[in-house]
């Protein structure tokens, strides 16, 4: 690829973090407007809780067809489609019914599908191998920086009496401006096929074919599983629960549940480029990966065991810190499978990372959600974070079994 075309490139990643921006605030504002969605929608706080999950449902399908559209039609089209469904998701949540908010959650989760596998598509085809952590790590801190924006700015909002009909109208309308200024900056899909041979490889190959060769890939499998582990807290308890917990197990008042939850979104902001850097910088990925779980454990016994050592803000923002180094994974993925599998490998490393949501998010609600505010608050707390606390545990010790697939092994011969 010509240096210029990589600078259109870098140019269209640029722009693609807006989509992604957007996707985290839209993903995370739900859990600071829980009392008020479920007055809009007429239900029950559970199955509110329900309905905003279903997000993960078409998030975690759509990340297959996410990973084929990008390799079988290139960048232009397919986050031009995405971000135009996420926005048609948010108008929808103008209907003020149980039908409405499902449909809206289910086409925001499909639409943000394309977000993130997006993003890393452009950021490969931008940047060297030496720097692609570096920029993916960059690329979950705008994420994140969403995140932290849904909790921190829409949950003050919200508190001040913002309509959350005005919320979700300005968050369609700008979502669907993005979808057309990424239209006409991301590279058309002709220039990618002139502009690298490989493609051609890819061009040859049938829709699923580039699944077949991910999925039969243990490597793939483990990077999921493994992502998945340390990316469940973030997305089921500190972006769906956390505030509830705070408020009702912790006795804290609404603004200092939402801040306090949000931090973990602020600490992602700093982990995942710092951690992207680290690895691109010595060379390894399962030290760095390692070393982040670990201090997403010690976070959390910090805050369940010895609370008053810090204050819980400073605990999360720790935790989220760690989590960065659930990013890593996808820098694995792409480096244990070919070049021209590219979109897909991203693609099924996010299907199987919130395939570990989806199966995580009803455990977690029947054992602990249904008890949240009937059983011993601090008990009850504890034994909750000891949950996502096993979970880290077990991905740490799956990692054993990763391939190191840094700069410095890349050199020897692979057998991805």
């Amino acid at each position: 690829m010509n240096s210029s075309l990589k600078k259109f490139y870098v140019i269209a990643w640029a722009f693609g973090l807006i989509f992604y921006f957007l996707d985290y605030v839209i993903r995370s504002a739900p859990a600071v407007m829980i009392p008020e969605l479920v007055t809009n929608f007429n239900t029950t706080e559970l199955k509110l809780i329900s309905m905003v999950g279903t997000y993960y449902y078409t998030y975690s399908t759509c990340s297959l067809i996410a990973g084929i559209a990008l390799d079988k039609f290139g960048g232009k089209k397919s986050l031009f489609a995405g971000t135009l469904i996420l926005g048609i998701g948010c108008l929808l949540f103008l209907i003020s019914t149980q039908t409405g908010g499902i449909a809206g959650r289910l086409l925001q989760g499909a639409g943000c599908a394309f977000a993130f596998p997006g993003c890393v598509y452009l950021a490969s085809k931008g940047f060297s191998s030496k720097s692609l952590a570096t920029a993916i790590g960059v690329t979950q801190c705008i994420g994140m920086l969403g995140g932290t924006a849904g909790q921190f700015v829409v949950g003050p909002w919200v508190e001040q009496g913002v309509n959350i009909h005005t919320f979700w109208l300005w968050s369609g309308i700008i979502t669907i401006i993005t979808a057309c200024c990424l239209f006409f900056v991301i590279p058309s899909e002709q220039k990618e096929k002139e502009k690298d041979s490989k493609d051609n490889k890819s061009a040859s190959l049938s829709y699923l074919d580039p699944y077949k060769i991910v999925f039969k890939n243990p490597q793939s499998w483990l990077c999921g599983i493994i992502s998945g582990l340390l990316f469940a807290p973030t997305t089921i308890f500190a972006m769906t629960w956390a505030v509830s917990f705070f408020e009702k197990d912790k006795g804290f008042v609404f603004h200092d549940a939402a801040i306090t939850s949000a931090m973990v979104a602020f600490g992602w902001v700093f982990g995942c480029p710092l951690l992207g850097f680290i690895t691109d910088k010595i060379g390894r990925r399962k030290p760095v990966l390692a070393a982040g779980a670990l201090l997403m454990i010690l976070s959390l016994l910090q805050l369940i065991y010895l609370p008053d050592l810090y204050p819980a803000k400073i605990s999360m923002f720790i935790f989220g810190v760690g989590s960065g180094a659930a990013m890593i994974p996808y820098s694995v993925i792409k480096e244990a499978n070919p070049d021209y599998v590219k979109g897909s490998a991203t693609g099924a490393i996010n299907f199987i990372t919130f395939g570990v949501t989806i199966l995580l998010s009803p455990v977690f609600s029947r054992w602990f959600g249904k008890s949240l505010g009937t059983a011993a608050g601090e008990i009850h707390f504890q034994h909750s974070v000891l949950f996502w606390v096993a979970g880290i545990i077990l991905a740490i010790l799956i990692s054993l079994m990763l391939k190191e697939t840094g700069s410095k092994v890349q050199t020897q011969p692979s057998n991805a």
